[in-house]
């Protein structure tokens, strides 16, 4: 597919507003190619400058297909400086056809005055054929470890290492399909520790997109140990659909979110579904860790909490209905990035800078003016 190039590319400044959560919370009209910082604390003013937060729109499909190609994954490179990001699913033109997902490979151009971003080249790649219906990744050795939910076929899905040079170069390599003979469902999220060990959440959501075969296993979070044989253990159970995870910094906290199972007619997650942060802390017996003392983190005031990450200080941001919502280590609510529709998936880039990924459009969000060495942590 050729490459797209959207060149000047222009900031705006973020409107910012203080509201009072005590108080009955009327959402603002704001346009799809928007985005305005909500403070519920004056703590959020350490992470995003009251004055400072500029935004600008990267790409958006909005005039043209309106397909929702910037989904999940959202992954930063900086030595390449480029981002990657998967789509939703894609209707094919036949009926009798599963939907496609496609990767984007989106290469940043930056000023050299203030290293905001002026241009992108976007391409859009089909995955792998081994590799069905990618979903969330996270950068691993060389390259990206990519969530793949697998298709209707069996010996389909899991985690796959993608190294830079594909889909030009060799076939992304199998890391772990499989809990024992039975297959994972639909892997969704993956990060990995310090020690080198993968963590990811395999929920039902393939199967309730009926892109994947009835369920084996219930949606768990497995820890895989790639110097061990055998080396993938359930390490959480419980969940309706468990979906986003990361680590605190100091690794004592493992942070899950839980979107449940049942959908409405619409689609819609319904309102009395789980939308709920947990938090876990990680224990170590025998030399291997545990999660214990599962405990109620947050629960997202807009939809439901898909994608989770901290930032080096050990705050929490969730992709919810209403955008991004930020809660302080202690779980008070500090603020919201309100964009139109919501957002799926997002991620940290340079220091101070967030890209958004809102379905049918792509921001960069730079959170305080100049770039200061207090800026947002990574």
């Amino acid at each position: 597919m050729a490459a797209l190039v959207q060149s000047d590319i222009e900031s705006t400044r973020a409107d910012f507003e203080v509201v009072d959560l005590r108080s009955k919370h009327v959402p603002t009209a704001i346009g799809p190619e928007s985005i305005i910082i909500k403070q519920y604390h004056t703590d959020l003013e350490s992470i995003i400058e009251r004055d400072g937060a500029e935004f600008s729109l990267l790409l958006s499909s909005l005039a043209t297909s309106r397909s929702p190609f910037f989904h999940n994954a959202c992954v930063y490179v900086p030595e390449t400086e480029e981002l990657w990001v998967t789509s939703d699913l894609l209707q094919t033109t036949s009926s009798s056809q599963l939907p496609v997902v496609l990767i984007s490979k989106i290469r940043m151009q930056r000023s050299e005055d203030d290293g905001g971003v002026v241009a992108v080249e976007w391409s859009k790649l089909r995955p792998p054929p081994n590799m069905a219906m990618p979903a969330g990744a996270c950068t691993y050795l060389q390259g990206l470890l990519y969530c793949s939910q697998g298709a209707l076929k069996p010996d389909t899905g899991g985690l796959y290492y993608m190294s830079w040079t594909v889909p030009h170069g060799k076939a992304p390599r199998p890391v772990i399909t499989s809990f024992g003979s039975r297959p994972f469902n639909s892997p969704q999220q993956v990060t990995v520790s310090r020690d080198g060990s993968i963590w990811f959440t395999d929920p039902l959501i393939g199967f309730e997109k009926e892109i994947r075969p009835s369920p084996q296993l219930p949606g768990h979070v497995y820890r895989y140990n790639p110097e061990l044989a055998g080396g993938v253990r359930v390490v959480g159970d419980g969940f309706g659909a468990p979906t986003g995870l990361c680590f605190s910094p100091d690794e004592e906290t493992l942070y899950v979110t839980d979107i449940g199972t049942k959908r409405n007619s619409g689609g819609d997650l319904s309102s009395i579904q789980p939308t709920t942060i947990y938090a876990f802390d990680i224990l170590v017996r025998g030399g291997e860790p545990f999660l214990a003392n599962k405990r109620v983190f947050a629960f997202a005031m807009e939809g439901a909490p898909i994608a989770v990450k901290c930032d080096d200080v050990g705050n929490v941001y969730a992709a919810c209905g209403d955008g991004i919502e930020i809660w302080s280590p202690g779980g008070v609510p500090l603020g919201l990035i309100e964009v139109a529709g919501g957002c799926s998936a997002f991620c940290f880039g340079e220091q101070g800078e967030m890209f958004v990924c809102a379905e049918q459009r792509l921001f960069r969000l730079h959170v305080r003016a100049g770039n200061s060495s207090e800026d947002i942590p990574q």
